[in-house]
């Protein structure tokens, strides 16, 4: 028994050499991290908050990785043994690293992004693109390091990249699809669209194989980026969100114009102020545009901030127009249509 005890003192300075670094990243993650978050959270510096979020999850395990390294140098393990840790130990530093370079380039992809009012807009397809091209970088440094050849790697990849598009056609069209919409800067999330099927409502997210699209139903509608790319679309978003839309309105033929055409622009001028969802500087007009079966139609003309607002307004419209009418003693007509019967006696 008394034998076991150099042994269990030589493994004891590893073990508290790990179990320190260990503990260290914990405290630097939960104390030291979280102060320097809570500091940059008063600064508008973005690129602050990328760098905090990229190492959050991080540190404690580059800590640990540290820490078994310096705790190697005190055991009396093989050379060799020793060489084959430390290659491990740092593949893993390297992967670790190449998971906060990662996220350090998706954020600054979608920061910039926001700021650029331009094709290269915050989507998914971009994020991952990036994340996909740092992750290849950090595997190829992995072989490089490990004494693989890349060239070889490449060329294998290579050829075999012939025969994955061959079966992959439709999910690589999909994902040129979704390069070019963006690419074109027309699309973009948020715009609200309809196209030619009739599937209409607000961009969601551009993914590498699917655009999708919430409608004013809260549905969600999923459409491949090569349909949408060949499709013809209404975007109601550009080049601005404020719409001119109309509501078909008919009265009596008894009634005075004159008088029917200023009550209405009245209610249609207060709808536009007092809704909050009408361009309240905008003058809407009233425009006759025919002698219908039972009445006078005519249409009334207004503006509003964007695509959806259209249905607000309409609905105060009507309410306040009805209830308008009624007070001024003109008449909407029910449907009439007089038949001659012509005797042939």
């Amino acid at each position: 028994m008394y034998a076991d005890i150099p042994m269990i003192k030589k493994m004891l300075l590893p073990a508290i050499i790990i179990v320190a670094g260990f503990l260290a990243g914990v405290i630097f993650e939960k104390l030291i991290l979280r102060k320097i978050k809570k500091l940059s959270s008063k600064t508008n510096w973005e690129s602050n908050e990328i760098f905090i979020n990229a190492l959050h999850g991080t540190t404690t395990i580059l800590f640990l990785v540290a820490s078994i390294s310096l705790a190697l140098e005190s055991t009396e393990l093989s050379p060799h043994i020793l060489n084959l840790i430390h290659k491990v130990l740092l593949v893993l530093v390297i992967f670790f690293v190449t998971v906060v370079l990662s996220k350090i380039s998706v954020g600054f992809v979608n920061v910039y992004s926001k700021k650029v009012d331009g094709a290269f807009t915050s989507t998914s397809i971009f994020t991952n693109i990036t994340r996909i091209l740092v992750f290849v970088i950090g595997i190829l440094i992995i072989f490089q390091y490990l004494g693989i050849s890349t060239v070889h790697i490449l060329t294998v990849l290579g050829v075999g990249g012939l025969a994955v598009a061959l079966a992959l056609q439709d999910t690589l069209s999909n994902l040129f699809a979704g390069i070019q919409v963006l690419a074109s800067g027309q699309l973009k999330p948020g715009h609200y669209l309809r196209l030619t099927s009739g599937e209409e409502g607000h961009i969601t997210d551009i993914t590498w194989r699917y655009t999708t699209i919430i409608s004013l139903q809260n549905n969600t509608v999923i459409v491949p980026n090569s349909k949408l790319a060949s499709a013809i679309v209404t975007d109601f978003s550009i080049p601005g969100e404020v719409i001119s839309t109309s509501i078909e309105v008919g009265v009596s033929y008894d009634s005075d114009l004159e008088k029917v055409e200023k009550v209405t622009t009245e209610v249609a001028r207060e709808v536009l102020k007092e809704t909050g969802a009408g361009v309240p500087e905008f003058e809407p007009s009233v425009t006759y545009k025919k002698f219908g079966d039972s009445g006078i139609n005519m249409d009334v003309n207004f503006r509003v901030k964007k695509f959806v607002d259209q249905y607000t307004v309409k609905h105060e419209f009507i309410k306040r127009l009805h209830k308008r009418y009624r007070e001024e003693g003109i008449e909407i007509p029910f449907p009439v249509r007089t038949v001659y019967i012509k005797d042939k006696i």
